[in-house]
């Protein structure tokens, strides 16, 4: 009995555990309740501005456009190119190649 009393709350802790990870699916999504453009949208944009392969994404709050940004890494062979949309508007804000020291 108390064996089993185990196994069940080790089971729901890893439940718990495991639903606290998938709910963070990205950085930021907290912000998402006040971008008008989803991540699924924003990274269709990035993808048309830049094609490749999206290797980091976030929705931050940055200067420039409304203020809420999605940001992609997008990799093409060796050169990653950081591709900023506005959470708001949809607009790309930033195309160019990530530098030498990432944030």
């Amino acid at each position: 009995m108390v064996q089993s009393k185990k196994i069940v709350t080790v089971g729901l802790g890893l439940l718990l555990m495991a639903g606290a990870l998938s709910a963070q699916a990205y950085t930021g999504e907290a912000l998402a309740k006040h971008a008008k453009v989803t991540m699924a949208e924003a990274r269709v944009i990035a993808l048309k501005a830049h094609p490749g392969k999206i290797t980091d994404e976030e929705l931050e709050k940055e200067a420039g456009g409304s203020g809420l940004r999605y940001s992609f890494d997008i990799r093409v062979g060796k050169v990653t190119q950081e591709v900023g949309v506005d959470a708001r508007t949809g607009v790309v804000l930033e195309n160019k190649a990530e530098g030498a020291h990432p944030d």
